[in-house]
């Protein structure tokens, strides 16, 4: 028999709920968020496990890649899309509301799945955009001097990037 699990992940805690496929609720936790702690948790329930499901979010791709890892069905669902599903039950919203939504939306098969970029990717990207800042700022900065030294009656010049700061140096005693 297959179970379906909802996450409603927070900073430090996350809710944990577990149907089996007649909807009953199985079981129902908090652990702290925390790919081992929740992976922990659920390799101790000893289930075969259809879908879990945790809504994309700040900490979603870290954990889905982590349980992806660890051989677990995890699927990352679109946020708003699942809110609506949730509004249309007409509970409280709470994390146990959620969990419990998100859950009988795995096991039914009502969400939308969105793409969790794999570690490599995000390496990558975090990688390019780390490298733009410092450019910008480098601009920012070179700018900001070549302002500060005109007040002066100190020009820069045209100087490529290499030579930017022997001139500096050169007009500054």
């Amino acid at each position: 028999m297959a179970h379906f699990v909802g996450l409603d992940v927070s900073v430090k805690e996350s809710a944990v709920c577990v149907v089996d496929e007649t909807g009953k609720v199985v079981t129902e936790q908090k652990v702290a968020s925390e790919p081992d702690d929740i992976v922990t948790l659920l390799r101790s329930i000893d289930v075969d496990y259809g879908r879990i499901g945790i809504e994309a979010g700040p900490l979603s791709q870290w954990l889905v890649n982590s349980m992806e890892e660890a051989g677990l069905p995890v699927i990352c669902v679109e946020t708003r899309h699942m809110k609506s599903l949730l509004k249309a039950q007409q509970v409280n919203k709470s994390d146990r509301h959620d969990e419990r939504g998100i859950a009988q939306m795995m096991r039914v098969g009502l969400f939308r799945p969105v793409h969790v970029k794999t570690l490599a990717s995000q390496e990558k990207r975090m990688l390019l955009t780390t490298r733009t800042l410092v450019q910008r700022k480098m601009l920012d900065v070179e700018g900001d001097l070549r302002g500060t030294l005109r007040n002066f009656d100190l020009k820069v010049g045209v100087v490529g990037k290499i030579g930017v700061e022997a001139r500096i140096r050169e007009l500054t005693p």
